[in-house]
């Protein structure tokens, strides 16, 4: 690192956001500095930066390097932001900040509500003394071995509000889920801390009950936004926090192509992921290129629900990646696990184009069944799913412009 400059430690930094988000807040030196157990102590004592971000596994390690704590810091016990002031180290937890901006932008409100908190790790402690200082009426810790554990769940039917602070559900394996949340008929919010995917499984069953829910981007920024202020010494209005979220979002999440066959998904992906500088998959031609046969050659010799086994494997594995430009088949809305896939890291974006002008070569489902009744039957459902709907009836170029412009890209 170089002297006296700022940045992140850790043991396994990864594709971390912080630089991109310390660059928008301050557009000061920031770096990832991965670091081993045994490298730790003398890289803080050395003292060779102005600040710190801390994660995992040594918020708790830097505190005896601290010779001040912040009184969020000290309850919670542990430190993500250390600030170098002369020689001196400053410990602070900005995430506990972090964590009540999520709630608050998000309209989550836990006064006087019986919460549950999942995970009793160290992001657990700082939630846990948020939810209790924003006055939450309990906060129990639901973990796999305690005394409130995922088997005895209907104790607390009264849960208003869920948190949920283990990785389960992060990317790669964003099909798992901490809990159901079928034994919590009163439950009026959930948040989750993780921000890949964009909607755990957790989070698309809130958002199917119609509940509140917020994932950790808010938090992520915001942690960072308090972190800046201290290392700048200057406040930052709450708004870049919002802005910066948006950013990200715009950057990471896929755009994912629906509509009728025929109606131009491959072209207008094609030439968004060109004029974006994005990755583009097709899922049709993906099939075909990985099952070694054309789409028309496995209906008649597999059957269609062999074919969407196939789909469905394809969508789920593209989906859940980020950044990406993807056109999905035509019938690939009518399974919900194909959708709840969609939902999680993707702008939807449907492609409507004059029945009448829909090719039918090749397209096995559009040859057997005439093409109004296909219409029919899943035009609502792209209508249901999609952030946006877009025309394709001059050209592709004018579409995947019109998407550009509609999720301001």
């Amino acid at each position: 690192m170089a002297e006296a400059g700022y940045g992140l430690i850790g043991e396994k930094l990864g594709h971390s956001f912080s630089p991109y988000i310390h660059g928008e807040l301050g557009n000061y030196d920031y770096r990832l500095i991965e670091l081993k157990r045994g490298e730790l102590a003398g890289f803080l004592k050395r003292g060779a930066f102005k600040g710190l971000n801390v994660t995992v596994p040594y918020k708790k390690d830097v505190m005896p390097y601290c010779a001040w704590l912040s009184p969020e810091a000290a309850r919670i016990g542990s430190v993500n932001t250390i600030v170098n002031t002369g020689g001196l180290l400053r410990g602070y937890n900005t995430d506990y900040y972090g964590f009540v901006h999520m709630l608050r932008t998000a309209g989550i409100d836990v006064k006087d509500k019986k919460t549950l908190v999942l995970g009793s790790g160290g992001a657990s402690l700082t939630v846990r003394t948020a939810l209790g200082d924003l006055g939450a009426r309990s906060v129990t810790v639901v973990s796999r071995g305690g005394e409130d554990n995922y088997g005895n769940l209907e104790r607390h039917a009264g849960a208003r509000v869920i948190v949920n602070t283990t990785p389960v559900g992060m990317y790669p394996n964003v099909e798992a889920a901490p809990l159901s949340l079928d034994p919590f008929p009163h439950l009026e919010a959930v948040a989750d801390i993780i921000y890949n995917p964009s909607k755990t499984r957790l989070l698309l069953d809130a958002e199917k009950r119609g509940l509140c829910f917020a994932n950790g981007l808010a938090m992520l920024v915001a942690q960072a936004k308090a972190a800046a202020e201290l290392f700048l010494g200057r406040s930052i209005p709450d708004e870049k926090v919002d802005e910066i979220t948006s950013l990200i979002e715009k950057r990471t999440k896929n755009i994912l192509l629906i509509g009728m066959p025929g109606c131009g998904k491959t072209t207008v992906g094609k030439l968004l992921a060109r004029a974006l500088g994005r990755g583009f998959a097709d899922t049709d031609e993906l099939i075909v290129k990985e099952s070694g046969r054309a789409i028309p050659d496995i209906f008649a010799s597999d059957g269609e629900e062999a074919f969407r086994e196939l789909e469905h494997s394809v969508i789920a594995r593209e989906a859940k990646k980020s950044s990406l430009v993807i056109a999905t088949g035509g019938g690939s809305v009518l399974r919900e696990d194909n959708r709840d896939a969609m939902r999680q890291n993707s702008f939807i974006v449907y492609i409507r184009r004059d029945i009448g002008e829909l090719p039918s070569a090749g397209r096995p489902v559009s040859q057997s069944t005439p093409i109004e009744e296909l219409y029919g039957r899943r035009a609502p459902i792209y209508e249901a799913l999609a952030d946006a709907a877009v025309d394709n009836e001059t050209s592709a170029q004018a579409a995947a412009g019109e998407i550009i412009r509609r999720l301001g890209l």
